[in-house]
């Protein structure tokens, strides 16, 4: 079984991914990271040195490699990684991947992601609270179209990890 979960960043992604994979007994993967150790550099670094034209090359051709091995995983993309290109009609075309949408509101995104901005060169510029609210709430306008092709969506709202991973369990059995 390969689950790919996607989402908004901030949406639960790693976190539900790793416990998920942990109840499943198969091995958690997060693009983001995979990515950084194969380049030796962080995700912010890889932005401004090389641009995110390059990044999101790169995003594509580690997921290529992640999903061609024979392994179970759960997998845990980055927020764009489902929107560029091709790469939705890739992971929807390989009938061995379950792909799904941690789907989170966005008050709830705004307040999970100010803190750590910084740390995510997309947003590292915005301000405010109110911008950042702006700025996600047109993003996910132009995303939505992406992350709603998943095999499943979970609306995660007010719910705990373990709720999380439980509603996912019980739709894989």
């Amino acid at each position: 079984m390969k689950i790919v979960l996607i989402g908004y960043m901030g949406s639960g992604k790693s976190a539900v991914g790793k416990h998920l994979a942990s109840i499943l007994k198969i091995d958690f993967k997060d693009l983001d990271n995979e990515i950084e150790a194969d380049e030796k550099q962080s995700i912010a670094q890889i932005f401004s040195k090389k641009s995110e034209i390059y990044f999101r090359k790169r995003e594509k051709e580690t997921l290529k490699t992640v999903i061609d091995t024979k392994n179970d995983f759960v997998l845990a993309t980055g927020g764009g990684t489902p929107c560029y290109g091709d790469t939705m009609d890739l992971l929807l075309k390989d009938k061995e991947i379950l792909t799904i949408y941690l789907r989170t509101p966005i008050p709830v995104l705004t307040e999970r992601i100010f803190p750590k901005k910084s740390k995510r060169p997309l947003i590292a510029h915005i301000e405010t609270k109110e911008d950042l609210n702006e700025f996600i709430s047109k993003h996910i306008f132009e995303r939505s179209q992406f992350y709603n092709r998943a095999s499943l969506t979970f609306n995660i709202e007010n719910k705990t990890i373990s709720e999380i991973v439980a509603e996912i369990i019980l739709e894989l059995i």
